[in-house]
């Protein structure tokens, strides 16, 4: 959680810079770093170099923008959208008319990786949030609750983003009681 919280602060993490910023050995930061890489929260590039020897591989959140795509972040985004087309056209009800094809899929991929997550969100469409509560993440590490809502709300971001649409992860807001998690989502123009 720590790695993939140092690559959404600032993009272009070397191996070094995060064996410094979490005391692990460099082979332990790259299987923590394949991991993310595989399940297409973190992308990996290779640093432009002007001179001569092996370029230094560098890693930056999947962000879903331009650059920062991941083609498995991608796949699951693609994936979930035919899912949720193949509900709704099998149970109608199943989907909000008031939510345009585009807001669907956003949904759509956000449920997934959130199930996939752990979670088991329950979307208000009409109030636009996602209630997760309770948070397993969260209730099993009370003090590190802060970095883990900011680091659960990047991932949400990318997806969304990842997916296209009107939708945007706005906030995660907490209450008093750390099993309590609703995200707050918005419509961008």
């Amino acid at each position: 959680m720590k790695i993939l919280h140092l690559v959404q602060s600032r993009a272009e993490r070397t191996i070094g810079e995060l064996c410094e910023a979490t005391n692990l050995h460099p082979n332990t930061v790259r299987e923590h770093l394949q991991r993310l890489i595989d399940g297409g929260y973190i992308v990996q590039t290779a640093e432009q170099r002007a001179s001569r020897g092996r370029p230094r591989m560098l890693y930056s959140a999947a962000t879903g923008a331009p650059g920062a795509s991941s083609d498995i972040a991608r796949e699951k985004v693609t994936a979930a959208a035919r899912r949720g087309d193949i509900l709704r056209r099998a149970i109608p009800e199943a989907g909000n008319e008031a939510l345009e094809q585009p807001a669907n899929h956003q949904l759509d991929a956000l449920v997934e990786h959130l199930e996939e997550s752990g979670f088991e969100p329950i979307v208000d469409e009409d109030a636009l949030t996602i209630d997760l509560s309770p948070c397993p993440h969260a209730a099993a590490s009370p003090a590190h609750r802060p970095v883990l809502c900011q680091v659960h709300l990047g991932l949400m971001q990318g997806v969304l983003t990842q997916a296209g649409g009107p939708l945007l992860a706005r906030c995660v807001r907490m209450t008093d009681r750390v099993e309590e998690c609703t995200v707050e989502l918005a419509r961008v123009s």
